[in-house]
């Protein structure tokens, strides 16, 4: 059944601090489990590389070992495309509190016994599998458990604290792994990783996340659940204006991981330094996330993505232009604190407006897009940039970002975000 939107107004202007916000204990449960069970993320890549290179590659089989970590992404990869949907309407089924906990747990007993496992490269390989579409769980759960456990006006904090956690994550979890990983051994990083996940489950069972009770009366079929969400995302325009900002927001990101190889040897950086601007982006996404839990209540939600996007556009021009070391990380930043801007208010939006008993669905239908738009421009973008140029790639990516932004502000001329 499709619900009627509300429409979704700058809640208060009164300022909200992020101590008022931490405050709701079970937030605080489930933006701790947050912490442990993202950095456990970024730190279980690193691991899966590096047994891929202790155990079945040798010094000097570059190309050996690239084709193995290849296969490792595609093993993560494959099911947030798979199962992101189907996991949105579990989510909905199911008790939040215990898919949120068991989904960690379950990850963190199979990083647990990865020492007991076969050494075989397929071993690895169905790990990975299997822990990543445990991920594709846990991510709507989470998401749908936030508007649950607060009031709709701490929404906008609560999504800039979680995305400040996130980048924070990103750039602690890389450049932490590989110290950590070091200093417990390679072969004992099983520990560190799935100790990491199991925390974050014991945390999350103290989660009180106060849903409705499930409908038992509810015979519908998975594949019904799943048109239901999409027709709510169709049927409701601000919400379908957000999702459509979300994708191009992660597509622009997806393109930048792959440019900023090209553009690293612009600017005099080496080729694998390209870390350095993705990192300078992380940086500025987390002080616009929190910029945005200090002050963004004050704003229309659109007024912010709008306005970042215009920024982003602007970003990505220059970008095309200037070819100076400190300049390009300057303005990787302002990226990364214009897509805050831009993503923070656009997830609150999908919050606000979305049902309690479709936000799984929903979720899980944004979940897939957003991983398709990260996987397209993998495929695209190296391809345009050998066929018409660097430059030429980003200056389209600006244009098309720009294309969106006045879409957006169109969509919601009549209904104010």
């Amino acid at each position: 059944m499709v619900r009627e939107s509300k429409t979704a107004l700058a809640q208060d202007d009164t300022p909200i601090s992020f101590r008022e916000v931490l405050g709701n204990r079970d937030f605080l449960l489930l933006w701790a489990g947050q912490i442990f069970s993202q950095l456990a993320d970024k730190i279980f890549l690193i691991f899966m590389i590096a047994l891929i290179r202790l155990e079945f590659t040798r010094p000097g089989e570059d190309a050996a070992s690239s084709a193995l970590i290849s296969a490792l992404y595609m093993a993560m990869s494959i099911p947030a495309v798979l199962f992101g949907s189907l996991a949105g309407v579990f989510v909905d089924r199911w008790p939040k509190r215990l898919m949120l906990a068991g989904t960690n747990l379950a990850r963190g007993i199979l990083v647990l016994f990865v020492p007991l496992l076969p050494k075989e490269f397929m071993a690895l390989l169905l790990i990975t599998f299997l822990v990543s579409t445990l991920t594709q769980f846990f991510a709507p759960a989470e998401t749908s458990t936030i508007p649950l456990i607060l009031e709709r006006r701490y929404l906008l904090v609560a999504n800039s604290l979680f995305t400040t956690t996130m980048m924070g994550s990103v750039i602690l979890g890389f450049a932490l792994g590989e110290p950590l990983l070091a200093l417990v051994g390679v072969t004992h990083g099983n520990w560190l990783v799935g100790g990491a996940y199991v925390i974050a489950g014991f945390l999350l069972l103290g989660l009180k996340a106060h849903e409705p009770p499930a409908d038992p009366t509810n015979q519908d079929s998975v594949l019904d659940d799943i048109k239901e969400g999409l027709a709510y995302v169709w049927s409701n325009s601000q919400v379908r204006a957000a999702m459509v900002q979300l994708v191009v927001l992660f597509s622009i990101f997806a393109a930048l991981s792959i440019l900023a190889v090209g553009l690293s040897k612009t600017i005099g950086l080496k080729e694998e330094q390209f870390g350095f601007l993705l990192a300078m982006a992380g940086v500025g996404m987390a002080l616009g996330a929190w910029l945005l839990g200090r002050f963004g209540q004050r704003f229309q939600r659109s007024t912010l993505a709008f306005w970042g996007s215009l920024v982003i556009a602007g970003v990505l021009a220059a970008l095309a232009l200037v070819k100076s070391l400190i300049p390009v990380l300057a303005l990787c930043a302002l990226l990364g604190l214009a897509a805050a801007i831009v993503g923070v208010p656009m997830q609150t939006v999908i919050q606000e407006e979305t049902p309690p008993d479709l936000r799984g669905k929903v979720f899980g239908l944004q979940n897939n897009a957003v991983n398709i738009a990260l996987s397209l421009p993998l495929l695209l973008v190296g391809l345009a940039t050998d066929a018409v140029g660097l430059q030429a790639v980003i200056l389209v990516i600006a244009g098309l970002c720009l294309l969106s932004a006045f879409s957006l502000r169109y969509a919601n001329r009549r209904v104010k975000l």
